[in-house]
């Protein structure tokens, strides 16, 4: 069983930078920056981690009736390609979708939101072909039993506590929507999170949730603004840059995070299409970046 295992490389300059290797059976993304700041804690000098750790395994719910299949998948040649989006064009989407709607929506569901357009405009599929994007939402406050154990809301629980979201709507559809439509979509699989979750925990899916399906019409979205990553601090302050280091090539990944200090708004850092999408893929997601889409 590997736990997460830091590296670190030293730079004549004085600066350095922490590798971090982490297995998902193990911890989730919240689970990995939680322990990233508890050596950070340490490195600090303080004598225990300001969030203590918590087992609690036993408070997870496990269907028992769901058996998983082994997943499925093939091996894609995916480009690496990140862009920043600066903090007044995802204002200006997020001023859009509540104009519209009288709702509020996050940075989140912009940049997943135009990730998702730009690629399906980049994937040319027929207008009728289904397009997923399924992103991993904490579930933790949601978990009654974690909840009490850790405090209030799951806090210090390290393993995993997330449950899938996925939206699906015809490729035209997407490619063609104004961009609070594509928003609302973001939105309305959200608003399902408590109830399929719920749902799930009480045996009531024939079919696994969390058995995901591989392909290239799927984009899975990752948000690490939320994880602890950049509140990280070993004594000389935050992170400049958090940065995944690499990808599954079976999966077709954006990550959302925030460009270098000082710089705002967030990164978002792809690797999600082929050769043969790629330029169309960067021209639309540089577009919306240039305030233009």
């Amino acid at each position: 069983m590997m736990e997460p295992q830091p590296e670190v490389t030293e730079f004549a300059c004085g600066g350095f930078v922490v590798g971090l290797i982490s297995v998902h059976t193990i911890a989730d993304g919240l689970g990995a920056g939680q322990f990233i700041n508890a050596v950070a804690d340490y490195a600090r000098g303080l004598p225990k981690p300001r969030v203590p750790p918590v087992w609690s395994r036993d408070a997870i719910p496990a269907p028992s009736q769901i058996v998983s299949p082994p997943p499925r998948f093939e091996l894609l040649d995916l480009r690496y390609f990140t862009v920043d989006l600066s903090p007044d064009h995802i204002a200006k989407v997020k001023s859009a979708f509540h104009e519209a709607t009288g709702q509020r929506c996050s940075a989140f569901d912009v940049c997943v939101a135009k990730t998702w357009q730009s690629r399906a405009r980049a994937l040319r599929l027929a207008a009728d072909a289904p397009v997923h994007v399924c992103f991993f939402a904490n579930t933790r406050h949601l978990v009654p039993h974690l909840s009490a154990a850790a405090g209030g809301a799951g806090g210090g629980f390290y393993g995993n506590c997330f449950y899938t979201v996925q939206a699906t709507r015809p490729c035209g559809e997407v490619a063609g929507a104004a961009a609070v439509e594509v928003v609302r979509a973001i939105r309305e699989a959200k608003a399902r999170l408590a109830a399929d979750f719920a749902r799930w925990a009480a045996g009531g899916f024939d079919k696994d949730p969390y058995m995901l399906t591989f392909t290239y019409d799927s984009l899975f979205v990752s948000d690490w603004t939320r994880l602890g990553f950049l509140e990280a601090d070993y004594g000389w302050g935050t992170p400049a840059h958090v940065v995944p280091f690499s990808y599954h090539p079976f999966m077709a990944v954006a990550v959302i995070g925030a460009p270098p200090a000082p710089k705002q708004g967030a990164r978002v850092m792809t690797m999600c299409v082929t050769e043969e999408h790629l330029p169309e893929f960067q021209d639309q997601m540089n577009a919306f970046a240039a305030g233009s889409n």
